[in-house]
């Protein structure tokens, strides 16, 4: 493991926003709102600020303050505080690895709308064209079968975006550094402005006193909790790689404790902003009720809907819907080669690879792999790869990670790490600590227990999702599943047959 760092944010901001595009990706968009409207408004956002609170904030303090000390990606920062715990670190690094292959491809699918959506001006109320204007476009069979079928446009929409990805982290934190200071704040604005068109329209009163009025019934039920957890969980970036590598190149004098509950508050304030938009937008046009929790329908099938229904105008129309598609384009993007970033990080620093070289591996490995995601079967294989590698691999290295920092090491050394550089505020032991040890692996326990039984009563002990064969939950589901969770003792069986040394620093031989 290298402790050589070769990077650094240039300031302080620059790492809170790179962390923050990070964390604020599709799922701000277009889960958040869904859930709350599932789950009775500001009912949903008290859960999630609880479920933040007591789980988030200390999982991606933790992450972060990893990083400076030892310099290091996931393996190496989990290996620095419990050699046997090392598998952890390339579990995290594995999942994330093939989490960006097909990320990429919804990525380019929001560049692909972003491109069409001049088609939205001849669609003025015909709800039935818009929403089927992107899976005819994908061209897919909703199935597992169809393989041949491979649209040229969606292939050229997947290459700019692995370009894009590339471009970004070309060289490590300095070229993320200046791409974030636009891809943060760009759709924030084109948020403000579609938020402000959202407050003009009808009903925009009584669509805002649903988002934020809550449904005192909605706390009794379990259903509320589990997705709030779920939520927090997969939205902060945690257990990916990614914090590990954007600590790692921090400063030793920086102020972790403070950064981190900004960090965890920016992206509710993004899921917030986002929110009020899907409300008074499908308000606007009597479709409130439409909004739902799949992320893909509902920027795909259903918010086109409401972009056609919005004005008689269909230029205007098709600009606002260009504006959303480029909204979504800009909160993809920082998600999307962060977690690549996170990768590469974690490998170049724990072989001593130059990074540069591993990015370029990494992202032409997994752009060759996301190639499997644009056939006419590539949706259905992209929804059970991402149900498993979700629902099932986070929450275990979630726990994992737990385990590692709190029951295998010595938490409180960590919490010295975090609260070391400031004086006004500092994360209290019985906070940090009983989270890690407790709370969050009980947590997630409890959500990983929900949708195994989800599952079993779903397709049986092998099912994902509802349609699928027992075949391709095994191909794309359960193989994908068990190959991460077990990629770290395949990395020690592979370097102890080639005969790989490393060199390899605890965390109280760093100063």
């Amino acid at each position: 493991m290298s402790t050589k760092q070769k990077g650094r944010w240039s300031s302080r901001l620059t790492f809170i926003l790179a962390a923050v595009g990070s964390a604020v990706g599709l799922g701000n968009a277009w889960r958040f709102p869904g859930l709350m409207a599932v789950h009775g408004g500001a009912a949903f956002l008290i859960a999630y600020l609880i479920a933040m609170v007591v789980m988030g904030v200390p999982l991606l303090t933790m992450e972060i303050a990893l990083g400076p000390r030892m310099h290091a990606g996931a393996i190496g920062a989990i290996r620095a505080v419990n050699k046997k715990m090392e598998p952890v670190g390339w579990a995290a690094t594995a999942n994330a690895f093939l989490i960006v292959t097909y990320y990429s491809v919804v990525f380019a699918w929001v560049l692909m709308m972003c491109g069409i959506s001049y088609k939205f001006a001849g669609m003025v109320g015909n709800t039935e064209a818009a929403s089927g204007l992107f899976l005819s476009t994908i061209q897919t069979t909703g199935t597992t079968s169809g393989w041949t079928t491979i649209p040229v446009i969606v292939v050229v929409a997947l290459a700019l975006a692995w370009a894009l990805q590339y471009f970004c982290i070309r060289d490590g934190a300095n070229s993320v550094g200046r791409v974030v200071k636009y891809t943060v704040f760009i759709p924030v604005i084109l948020l403000l402005l579609m938020a402000v068109k959202g407050l003009t329209m009808p009903s925009a009163g009584a669509s805002m006193a649903k988002m934020f009025i809550p449904d005192m019934a909605a706390f009794a039920d379990a259903g509320l909790w589990v997705d709030a957890i779920g939520q927090v969980f997969y939205s902060l970036s945690i257990v990916m790689a990614i914090m590990f590598a954007y600590g790692s190149y921090l400063e030793n004098n920086s102020n972790i404790a403070v950064d981190a509950v900004i960090i965890a508050f920016s992206d509710m304030a993004c899921s917030l902003l986002a929110s009020i938009v899907m409300y008074t937008t499908m308000g606007g046009v009597g479709m409130l009720d439409n909004m739902s929790t799949s992320g893909i329908a509902t920027a795909f099938i259903i918010y086109p809907q409401a972009i056609v229904s919005m004005t008689g105008s269909g230029a205007f129309n098709a600009a606002f819907g260009f504006i959303f598609y480029l909204c979504l384009v800009t909160l993809a993007v920082d998600s999307s080669f962060s977690i690549i970033e996170g990768v590469s990080c974690s490998l170049a620093t724990h072989f001593g690879w130059k990074q540069k070289k591993v990015t370029v591996g990494v992202c032409v490995v997994a752009g060759v792999m996301s190639l499997l995601y644009v056939s006419g079967a590539g949706l259905a294989v992209l929804d059970i790869v991402d149900h498993y590698l979700n629902q099932i691999n986070m929450i275990l290295i979630g726990i994992a990670e737990c385990i590692a920092v709190a029951w295998a090491f010595d938490s409180t050394k960590i919490l010295e790490e975090v609260n070391k550089n400031t004086v006004k505020f500092k994360i209290p032991k019985w906070w940090f600590v009983t989270s890690l040890k407790f709370v969050s692996p009980i947590l997630l326990a409890g959500l990983f227990i929900v949708n195994m039984y989800s599952m079993i009563q779903q397709k049986g002990i092998y099912g994902a999702a509802d349609g699928y064969s027992l075949a391709a939950n095994l191909i794309f589901g359960w193989a994908p599943a068990i190959l991460v969770l077990t990629s770290g003792f395949i990395a020690k069986l592979v370097g102890k047959i080639r005969g790989t040394k490393r060199e390899s620093s605890s965390w109280d031989q760093v100063a």
